[in-house]
């Protein structure tokens, strides 16, 4: 025998609705028949899992209610469910403080959004094939503002995290502008005093000889004096700006 995914129990649904499930609980859809309405529905998915919840629940045409789940029993405790999931994230959403924290929650509100945005689109179905049915308007227009919500959380979170990145590579710049700028000034300092050691290397004229008398002052300041002329000179060189094309 086939597995099914409606229970054994439930021997008064019509058979169309066995005949259009399989082993696995597939897309979220609504099945309508000889009065008798079923939603294959979702249950609230974690971030990393791969295969989906399914929850049945088959409306009688008198009104009665059944569920293959023995803790969610109504489509209004799924919708419950679905609410608390979206609050745990909402408030993890208000405590985060970078960009890890909102990663975290833009990854595990994402696949909850679609689930609720496809439950929201499985209502509107389920109301339009059964009019008359005027409590599947309540539990449409609350899936509506739980996708609402989801959207909102979603959207506030994806551009606090853009703002965090945002926040990031300008603090990293500014960073690298420091350091260039550090550089820089080094740079500046080594092209001034180079043509002082250029001049006294190649001249072998050391302040130690102008006191033992062995170089005359007058000497020793002007190679000295050549030596400021031209550091100063290549420090203007290097820190004249490019010309733009």
């Amino acid at each position: 025998m086939e597995k099914s995914l409606l229970p054994m129990a439930w021997t008064e649904i019509p058979a169309l609705f066995r005949s259009r499930l399989g082993s696995e609980v597939g897309r979220q859809r609504e099945m309508v028949a000889e009065g008798h309405l079923l939603l294959v529905l979702h249950g609230p998915p974690e971030p990393d899992e791969q295969k989906r919840e399914g929850r049945l629940f088959w409306r009688k045409p008198n009104g009665m209610w059944l569920s293959n789940d023995a803790k969610i029993k109504s489509v209004s405790e799924h919708l419950d469910d679905c609410a608390a999931k979206l609050a745990v994230l909402d408030n993890r959403e208000e405590k985060a403080k970078g960009v890890e924290d909102y990663a975290v929650v833009i990854e595990s509100l994402t696949p909850l959004h679609r689930t609720i945005l496809h439950l929201h689109q499985v209502l509107q179905n389920a109301r339009q094939a059964m009019p008359d049915v005027k409590e599947l308007i309540d539990l449409r227009d609350r899936a509506y503002a739980l996708e609402r919500s989801a959207g909102l959380l979603y959207d506030e979170a994806k551009h606090a995290l853009e703002f965090w990145v945002a926040m990031r590579a300008e603090e990293q710049a500014r960073n690298s502008y420091q350091m260039a700028a550090s550089a820089h000034r080094l740079n500046l300092m080594a092209a001034f005093f180079f043509p002082f050691t250029l001049l006294v290397s190649l001249s072998g004229v050391a302040y130690n000889q102008v006191l033992e008398k062995k170089v005359s002052l007058e000497t020793f300041l002007i190679i000295m004096g050549v030596s400021a002329l031209g550091g100063l000179l290549v420090t203007m060189l290097l820190a004249r700006p490019p010309k733009q094309r």
